[in-house]
């Protein structure tokens, strides 16, 4: 899993600056299949931070399993299922660092964007965790949904410290109608 930011990305259609999730499997040492999300970069955003800077080492290697399991988790109660009240199970209560361009730290961040898609009626759905990938503090989830009414992909990618997610980056992108080839997005 590689998260990426391109220049002179014209051709994908999105912009001329982009930020990526990209996913390869790998097969006798070749790329066999890859899965991607494309957004425009923004320049200025609520938190301050952009939607590929934050901390990079890989650490915990012990706790790759357990902490996919807590991301998986969280993604399936409180954004699937809809348990909100369970949030801070999985979500530091003293540190969230968000690198969604529309979104504030904190919890207190996360609650003011969701109000306010919420009284837009524009709040977004996730219905299907598809792919959970990680390793130590770092996990990549990639799920079915929809944003704006329309068909979405979510890449999440969350990071997490002492048994809680405490930084997260994202790429939502919609489902094209049509596309190049029969595979789909995942």
């Amino acid at each position: 899993m590689l998260h990426n930011s391109f220049s002179n990305a014209q051709a994908f259609g999105v912009g001329a600056d982009i930020v990526t999730f990209d996913m390869w499997r790998m097969e006798d040492g070749k790329v066999a299949e890859h899965w991607d999300a494309v957004t425009p970069v923004v320049t200025e955003t609520v938190s301050g931070r952009s939607q590929t800077d934050g901390p990079t080492e890989i650490i915990d290697l012990e706790k790759t399993e357990e902490n996919k399991a807590l991301v998986k988790e969280m993604v399936n109660k409180v954004f699937i299922g809809g348990e909100a009240d369970k949030i801070t199970d999985y979500i530091s209560t003293e540190q969230y660092d968000q690198h969604n361009p529309q979104v504030g730290d904190g919890l207190s961040g996360l609650t003011a964007a969701i109000e306010y898609l919420t009284t837009q009626n524009n709040m977004f759905k996730y219905f299907k965790v598809h792919k959970v990938l990680g390793e130590g503090n770092f996990v990549l989830v990639q799920s079915e949904g929809e944003w704006n009414n329309k068909p979405s992909v979510f890449y999440d990618l969350w990071r997490v410290e002492n048994g809680k997610v405490v930084e997260h980056w994202d790429v939502v992108n919609e489902i094209p109608e049509k596309m190049a080839h029969e595979n789909g997005m995942f």
